[in-house]
Order: structure tokens, then C-alpha cells, then sequence
């Protein structure tokens, strides 16, 4: 768990320093445009992807799925480059206490067994670790479609076969977990 007072030490060298990182979000249509073509006849609407997101900072694309909490560089999922990236801003929190968070969630909101398609996965890390680092929120449009399908006759009909569904896009190009080289 994250010391408080070690965490606000941390955080004020941050500030004084000036020390400011970039934070972006990568955002991957897994369905690689079919779900823009499929969607009006099997919705009734028009999604136009299937999202999965990872948060970029400090140099690494850290992201959850049913592996838990993990980090490559930034485009090395087996995903490939994003489809597009939604700049949050900057963010002043030091690399180290962005780590101590990161371990905290892998060991208790973000473990690789709590993972859940609609309810739990790429995007809820994202919108959290955003809101963590920024205070901002990461675009409705990816957060709001589990709802959004789910709302849909077709969407009640396939969720049992969804609910089974992990996505694990792979990192593995020489990290060692989250923010080690």
C-alpha cells in the first residue's frame, strides 16, 4: 500500500523540481473497423470500434488485461502502433510513486483474476491511472461502450459468450513487470 507521508515528500520534490512528464492515451480498435461495418445489423447502431486502451508516461504504454498490471514500450503490444492517441496533458507525479501506485493496484482493484470485460479491463485502468496522473477523464466514447452494446438486444443475446472472453494483448519486449527495464 502507498505510504501517505512518503508519498507527499515525493510529491513536493516533484513540484519543486519542475519535473513534468507527458501523458497519452493509446487507443486500439480490436475489432480493426469490423465492428463500424457490423454494427448497424447486428446493434441496430453504430459502434465505431471496439476499444482497448494503455496510458503512456514516463516512456512505457502501461496497460490491464487478463494478465494483470502491464508496461512495454510505448506500441509493442502484440496490438501494434495504436489506432489513434488522446494527449491528457502532463503530470508531475514522480516515476517512483507512479510505481508504488501501479504495485498497489496489481495487488488488490487490478489483479489478473478480478479482470472482467465489461465491467473491469483495459478501459477502467485507464480512466483511473488518467485520473491518477491528470485529473482527467479519458474520452466517453471508449468508457460508455459496455453500456452501449449491452443495451442492445444482440448485445443481451451474446453475453454470456463475452462474459468468458480475456484480453491479454502481450507486452513482453523486455520489460520486467511495470516500469523496469
Amino acid at each position: 500500500m502507498l505510504n501517505t507521508a512518503l508519498d507527499l515528500s515525493n510529491f513536493r520534490v516533484a513540484m519543486a523540481n519542475g519535473s513534468s512528464y507527458t501523458v497519452q492515451l493509446y487507443v486500439y480498435d480490436l475489432s480493426k473497423g469490423l465492428a463500424r461495418q457490423l454494427s448497424p445489423m447486428m446493434l441496430g447502431k453504430t459502434v465505431e470500434g471496439i476499444w482497448h486502451t494503455g496510458i503512456v508516461a514516463y516512456g512505457e504504454e502501461f496497460f490491464f488485461g487478463g494478465g494483470g498490471v502491464t508496461s512495454c514500450y510505448p506500441g509493442c503490444t502484440i496490438l501494434g502502433m495504436p489506432d489513434s492517441t488522446v494527449d491528457l496533458g502532463n503530470t508531475e507525479v514522480p516515476r517512483d510513486l507512479f510505481q508504488e501506485y501501479l504495485s498497489s493496484l496489481g495487488e488488490s482493484t487490478y489483479r489478473p483474476e478480478k479482470y472482467h470485460l465489461f465491467e473491469h479491463n483495459c478501459n477502467t485502468f485507464s480512466a483511473e491511472v488518467a485520473q491518477f496522473l491528470t485529473g482527467k477523464k479519458i474520452p466517453s466514447y471508449i468508457t460508455d461502450l459496455p453500456s452501449e452494446v449491452l443495451s442492445t438486444p444482440f448485445g443481451q443475446a451474446l453475453r454470456p459468450l463475452l462474459d468468458s472472453i480475456t484480453v491479454t494483448p502481450s507486452g513482453n519486449n523486455g520489460m520486467n513487470g511495470y516500469g523496469q527495464r
